[in-house]
């Protein structure tokens, strides 16, 4: 049987948080055009396989705030949750497996749709 956790509400809340941040930097990126700056196309198949990419108009100020901004915030929940306090009260293999499972935690919460 798996060992369960009693994890405080605020690692729970923050690795929530730490998700959900992840999750709309990574669908922002997706939607941003592939170049920061604008750039040309290009097509190369010198290499192993065949890489194309249209021309870029690059990214608005706008966008690059927003990136940044969930980028920080990112960074700030990340360590929040790998120093928190209660990491102290495991150790060895405990430690390691009370990391696993709270990632995916919030999952087995919401229970099937």
């Amino acid at each position: 049987m798996a060992a369960t956790y009693d994890f405080p509400s605020d690692l729970l809340a923050g690795q929530e948080e730490l998700q959900q941040v992840r999750g709309e930097l990574s669908a922002l990126l997706k939607r941003l055009p592939w170049s920061v700056e604008p750039l040309d196309g290009f097509s190369d198949d010198n290499g192993w396989r065949k890489i194309e990419r249209p021309a870029s108009p690059g990214w608005t100020a706008d966008e690059q705030a927003e990136v940044e901004k969930l980028r920080q915030r990112e960074h700030e929940l990340a360590v929040f949750v790998s120093t928190h306090r209660y990491w102290a009260e495991l150790t060895g293999a405990d430690r390691m497996h009370a990391r696993s499972r709270l990632k995916h935690t919030p999952e087995e919460t919401e229970g099937p749709s």
